[in-house]
């Protein structure tokens, strides 16, 4: 049987985005390559900073997005996510950009984990700078504009030290930081019944979070799981193994 090619990389089905960063990423971190159970590619976009995409206009960016995209598509990549949530803006020009599948945000999850919920709960989002995250954001995720939002605090052990890009992290405070402001946001509005994670860094934590409020919680993880499910489809076996034992 003769097997086609056509692309210079096989069985990494997404290539992901990254912003131009030193900070450690610790597994569950989008940037730990361990955190994925499947292969991914990486592709660094020099100018993009936490500080300039998350605190200030990333428009003049999304040529440098595109065009590292290209360079994931060409490599043989079939979708293409990126590793921070306030990237949702770019997804329609992306996607019309490169003609694959984007995951431009963990937000874009939002419509249908509140359509999961009961009609008496609602969608929480927690994000690393609640300051930052405009009604531009929440429209480009088709998320309305009374979705209650809490923020880790800009001030915050695990804000500054990934927004400000540092050389280290005390990953039990950042930790402590997320659990303090997922409380708080479920606290300000009881009737959230899930919480979404914006912040790909957050994810470590989605486990603590989920336990120290109840709520279910989704993230950047979540979604390339899923994303990823369809790219790349798992192939089952036809074969049956617990096949019942004959009577004696």
């Amino acid at each position: 049987m003769t097997t086609l090619g056509g692309k210079t990389v096989f069985g990494a089905s997404v290539g992901i985005l990254m912003l131009n960063t030193r900070f450690p990423r610790i597994p569950g971190d989008i940037g730990n390559a361990g955190t994925w159970p499947f292969p991914v590619q990486y592709k660094v976009v020099r100018d993009a900073t936490p500080d300039n995409v998350v605190r200030g206009d990333a428009t003049p960016l999304l040529g440098a997005f595109i065009e590292a995209g290209r360079e994931l598509v060409e490599m043989g990549c079939d979708g293409i996510a990126t590793n921070c949530g306030f990237l949702v803006p770019f997804q329609t020009e992306m996607s019309r950009a490169l003609g694959v599948p984007i995951a431009s945000s963990s937000l874009l999850q939002a419509t249908l984990i509140r359509q999961t919920l009961p009609a008496d709960q609602q969608l929480g989002i927690l994000t690393i700078s609640s300051e930052t995250l405009t009604t531009a954001h929440l429209d480009a995720a088709g998320i309305p504009h009374d979705t209650p939002v809490g923020g880790t605090g800009a001030t915050s052990h695990f804000t500054a030290h990934v927004l400000g890009d540092a050389d280290s992290i005390d990953f039990e405070q950042a930790r402590a930081d997320n659990v303090a402001a997922a409380k708080q946001l479920v606290s300000d509005h009881p009737d959230i019944g899930a919480i979404l994670l914006e912040c790909t860094n957050m994810v470590p934590y989605a486990a603590d979070i989920r336990r120290a409020t109840g709520r279910a919680v989704y993230s950047i993880y979540t979604y390339l799981l899923w994303f990823q499910s369809g790219l790349l489809p798992r192939r089952f076996s036809s074969d049956l193994d617990d096949i019942p034992r004959a009577n004696p």
